[in-house]
């Protein structure tokens, strides 16, 4: 099967807890980088054992997120079914929700600590990739509309470059791994105040 571009939607509980592991989720990004990869080489690019690559290869495999991939020897690569992930907002049952907050736990964090490496890095890095980049935040009054306007936008931008993932010869000249991580939260809903019940008057 060919590495598919399009997005494909996993609302699976038991597939939604296979993505909800660090090593896995790296995994899945190395193949992507490298198209095809064996344990052997995704151990040097994780820093994980070849054994414990192995093995989460395998869970992967089995919910269908990977492949083995055709190969003359006796090596077995693997490959990524699809490049890109859709996940549901909105549970359809109390499994699916469990799934789906195990999993933006495990995503979050590494995003956070990815972003975190980023800050350490950054002083070491080139002064134009430090210009670069940036983290911003912004608290907005949006209606729910608006969010999901804004949500779409932000998809729309990312989704120009989307095509040089799968085809390296579309990467201009000086083109590195950058890393978006968008995300918009809504707090929760302060409390009602009080009411105001007028003392009365004395008789």
């Amino acid at each position: 099967m060919a590495k598919e571009t399009t997005d494909i939607f996993v609302n699976d509980p038991l597939a939604l807890r296979a993505l909800a592991h660090p090593i896995r989720l790296a995994l899945l990004e190395a193949l992507a980088a490298e198209e095809t990869a064996t344990a052997t080489r995704c151990a040097e690019l994780t820093g994980e054992s070849v054994a414990s690559c192995s093995y989460h290869l395998r869970i992967l495999a089995r919910h269908g997120f990977i492949e083995e991939a055709a190969s003359p020897g006796r090596e077995k690569p693997w490959r990524r079914t699809h490049l890109r992930y859709g996940f549901p907002r909105v549970a359809a049952s109390p499994e699916q929700e469990s799934a789906t907050l195990a999993f933006a736990e495990v995503y979050v964090r590494q995003e956070t600590e990815r972003l975190l490496a980023w800050h350490r890095a950054m002083p070491g890095e080139p002064e134009e990739w430090q210009e670069a980049t940036a983290t911003i935040g912004s608290t907005l009054w949006l209606t729910s509309e608006e969010a999901h306007d804004l949500r779409g936008e932000l998809s729309t931008l990312v989704k120009r470059y989307f095509p040089r993932t799968a085809d390296p010869a579309l990467r201009p000249p000086g083109a590195r791994t950058v890393r978006f991580f968008a995300a918009t939260s809504v707090p929760p809903s302060p409390p009602a105040p009080a009411s105001d019940v007028s003392s009365p008057e004395p008789l």
